[in-house]
């Protein structure tokens, strides 16, 4: 884990937006993933809005950064929507925090705006196939961080396959992120399921050590009870892309894409970026107004940018994963940030 500091402008150029500057300390995932592009393309665009500096720290345990903003230890942080919804219950990842506790934690906890940066793909090294990805009973698959939404996904991700859980009907091997890339790369697994972007930075490491194929959900698994299941999971919500666009998000890259139709389709990971309920509304109004005008700059930024599922527009809560199992609400600066732009906000996302 490492911290990047961005800085504002230099005092010459611009004293009066340093000026109004705050420091605000953040946190987010790995480089090479969607919620990493989104996090520190919100800081640099806050940062050229002379709004804010956040100080962010990558590569770091999203399950405890969650926790650090809910207790006032952390600023700003990016969410699986399943971490605050865990928390609320002081299960998973939070049974130690208690259930009592961990509803407390969890009411503290505000967004600021949604984005859906990762859905769940399976892969494997062509020098090294898997038979049939519907029969996985042996093998060693990386599916995520030791621990959190990832791990959790990954595993739903090899079920679905599969029919077999961790530890049963497979060897599951996970990592912190920072060495996800080495561990896969080096052959110590067989196959891996893995949160991606569209185009995955990962997914493109990994094929610059050999030629890969990534998998979507077949259909019939997919529209099946169990997939159903998953796919409207707290912190999940569908993905689908037309497998052209997929395969041409690859194109440049020894990357192979199988589908068992004409779109790719598996679940995302819902995100939000996340602050504590008693940030100052003034300065939330001014962060997510900076995001909001800043849409170009997250979409033509990297080639991932239009793929993000960010919320520039009215929110309904459903789409973005809000407004069942998981019951997050909105600050009030940034619901009053997307109606000064002419949005509208649900009313379950609502404090």
């Amino acid at each position: 884990m490492f911290k990047t500091a961005l800085i504002g402008a230099a005092c010459v150029l611009a004293p009066l937006s340093v000026a109004a500057q705050v420091t605000l300390t953040a946190e987010t995932s790995s480089p090479g993933g969607g919620a990493h592009y989104v996090s520190t393309t919100f800081a640099a665009a806050l940062d050229s809005a002379g709004v804010a500096n956040l100080q962010m720290t990558e590569g770091a345990t999203l399950t405890n950064s969650v926790q650090a903003v809910a207790e006032g230890r952390l600023d700003v942080t990016t969410a699986p929507l399943i971490l605050p919804f865990l928390l609320s219950r002081g299960i998973g990842p939070y049974s130690g925090v208690g259930k009592e506790k961990g509803a407390e934690l969890a009411a503290e906890i505000r967004a600021l705006y949604f984005h859906a940066a990762a859905h769940q793909t399976f892969g494997y090294y062509d020098s090294k196939p898997v038979a049939d990805i519907r029969k996985l009973d042996g093998l060693r698959i990386w599916n995520g961080p030791p621990r959190g939404a990832a791990l959790t996904s990954g595993r739903a991700m090899i079920q679905l396959l599969g029919g077999i859980k961790d530890g049963e009907g497979y060897e599951g091997v996970q990592t912190p992120w920072p060495d996800a890339v080495s561990t896969i790369t080096s052959g110590a697994v067989e196959a891996w399921s893995i949160p991606s972007a569209l185009p995955g930075g990962r997914e493109i490491q990994f094929s610059a050590a050999g030629a890969i194929t990534l998998f979507d959900v077949p259909s019939d698994l997919l529209n099946s009870e169990l997939g159903q299941q998953i796919v409207k999971a707290p912190g999940h919500a569908p993905f689908s892309v037309p497998v052209d666009v997929y395969r041409a998000a690859y194109e440049g890259n020894d990357v192979t894409i199988v589908t068992d139709d004409d779109t790719f389709d598996t679940y995302s990971t819902a995100f939000a970026e996340i602050v504590r309920a008693s940030m100052d509304e003034d300065l939330v109004f001014d962060i997510v107004t900076a995001m909001l005008d800043a849409q170009s700059r997250f979409e033509e930024g990297a080639p991932m940018g239009p793929y993000l599922n960010l919320t520039f527009g009215d929110i309904d809560g459903v789409s973005q994963g809000a407004c069942g199992a998981v019951k997050i609400k909105m600050h009030p600066g940034a619901i009053r940030a997307y109606e000064a732009k002419g949005h509208t906000v649900a009313d379950c996302l609502r404090p």
